[in-house]
């Protein structure tokens, strides 16, 4: 049964019986996106981590280490 089958389903119900009808399916999508997203940050100040710019860092330290662009060579001594 899809998603959307089920909320009819449900909605029928609701009718039937008198009730608030559920929300439409992904209505509440952003909203969890956002609240996974604050949890995430909160998780990492009380572990005392950096709580933006994580992704981004990853991203550039492992983009460095594909170009090869890692630790540097000191230059020799005249």
């Amino acid at each position: 049964m899809s998603v959307t089958q089920q909320y009819l389903l449900d909605s029928y119900r609701a009718a039937q019986l008198g009730e608030r009808t559920p929300p439409a399916p992904g209505v509440y999508d952003w909203q969890v996106v956002r609240e996974v997203r604050d949890y995430g940050r909160f998780n990492a100040v009380v572990h005392e981590r950096p709580a933006h710019g994580r992704f981004r860092g990853a991203l550039g330290r492992l983009l460095r280490g594909l170009r090869g662009g890692g630790a540097r060579t000191p230059r020799p001594l005249p």
